[in-house]
């Protein structure tokens, strides 16, 4: 019996690579030839390259005009709409904004070369640092994305490749490299690759110290390989290269306990009064407005990535006035949002004063700011969300009696107590 000859494996025409490497193979109309998935991808991100190689001419962005940027003020007027207080650090954001643009307009032949100033913004868990990165994205002409720094470790290991943090704004960008390139990065979470002590470290710090390395070329501006799709670079992944000079970096973090660094600095006391009379009694968010770059240094931060963020400002916990004021009044008011989803099923929602005010209460004795709310107000309407959408009611109105029974009935009462 005559054996059978193995028949020999489908290649791809184009790159060689063998059907058991591939996801799968397309076949051409009129002949043998077949293409890899992998080949159609890789055409896919160099079409916009080879059209202009092809025309001769490579694609320049024109300088920004800077008579129809919105001045600082605009933008913090902007601000005002959706971010309640912390005036300070939305001037800083404002100013920093602005100049960015006037760095886009700068000509070319310009012999004074304007330096970008990257912002540090340092503030308590749920003061509006992540939500004014956001609101003043909503006015920009240029790319913005934000990334949680949390996520990222040095190359090599598990996690999220620094240079990654950059596929987001090419992501934001339709992969416009040159647009990319005058975009805004948010780091949120900047604390959280802060150094594990004041020393340089002798061992593998991946995930602080290796990241705060990392990220000095990124900040300071120079060219990255960034990976388009994210994740982890390979050998056989193609990459883009990014100048970072342009693009400029915010980082935010609630560097919680960085309050006592600063009063061990000033030579004061954060609870309670000194033993020398000339020092008076603060408060430890008081202790914030004085943030310098020596706090930062003896938090974690290594001076290097510190001297590449100029700018630092802070801001101010939110008190009862500012957390009552949040709840109502901005154009995406917690109380309006749940107004609206009420109203998409026909049913008028009211608040009582004495419940919104219950609810800033809770928020205060929980210490978790503006965050604090939402949660505090999706437990009280859950149970009605969950309920009046099969029910023919017209009106619901919230009590203070209501609003506690529902929050007393939940785990959150007892997750108080505990802290």
């Amino acid at each position: 019996m005559a054996k059978k000859t193995k028949e020999p494996e489908k290649c791809c025409s184009f790159c060689g690579r063998p059907e058991t490497m591939s996801e799968g193979f397309i076949p051409a109309l009129e002949s043998d030839a077949q293409i890899c998935i992998e080949c159609i991808e890789n055409i896919g991100e160099n079409l916009a390259e080879v059209r202009r190689m092809i025309s001769g001419h490579p694609k320049e962005l024109e300088n920004v005009n800077i008579q129809k940027v919105p001045k600082p003020v605009q933008i913090k007027q902007h601000l005002d709409d959706y971010v309640i207080g912390q005036d300070e650090a939305k001037r800083y954001m404002a100013v920093a904004v602005y100049n960015h643009y006037k760095r886009l307009a700068q000509s070319k032949n310009d012999d004074v070369d304007i330096e970008k100033s990257n912002i540090i913004m340092v503030g308590p868990t749920g003061t509006g640092k992540t939500l004014i990165a956001r609101t003043i994205a909503k006015i920009l002409d240029v790319p913005f994305t934000i990334v949680d720094a949390t996520v990222l470790t040095q190359a090599g290991y598990v996690g999220e490749d620094i240079e990654s943090l950059l596929t987001r704004l090419l992501q934001v960008a339709d992969y416009d490299v040159e647009k990319a390139e005058r975009g805004i990065v948010f780091i949120d979470e900047i604390d959280k690759i802060a150094r594990k002590g004041d020393n340089p470290s002798i061992t593998r710090d991946v995930s602080g110290e290796g990241v705060q390395q990392g990220l000095l070329k990124l900040l300071e501006g120079s060219v990255v390989n960034v990976p388009p799709q994210g994740g982890r670079k390979h050998p056989e992944q193609r990459m883009i290269a990014v100048d970072t000079k342009n693009i400029l970096f915010i980082c935010g973090g609630a560097f919680d306990g960085i309050e006592n660094r600063i009063a061990h600095r000033m030579n004061s006391n954060v609870v309670g009064y000194a033993t020398k009379g000339e020092h008076r009694k603060l408060d430890k968010y008081e202790y914030l407005r004085y943030v310098a770059p020596q706090d930062l240094k003896a938090y974690g931060l290594i001076p290097e990535i510190i001297g590449r963020l100029p700018v630092i400002t802070h801001l101010e916990p939110l008190g009862k006035q500012a957390l009552r004021a949040i709840l109502t009044e901005p154009k995406n008011a917690i109380v309006r949002q749940y107004v609206k989803l009420f109203e998409m099923d026909g049913v008028k929602l009211d608040f009582d004063e004495d419940a919104l005010e219950y609810i800033v209460d809770k928020a205060v004795e929980f210490k978790l700011g503006a965050r604090g709310l939402r949660s505090i107000v999706e437990t009280i309407m859950i149970d009605l969300m969950f309920e009046i959408p099969s029910k023919k009611v017209e009106q619901v109105t919230i009590t203070r009696d209501f609003a506690a029974k529902r929050l007393e009935k939940t785990n959150l009462e007892m997750l108080a107590k505990n802290e």
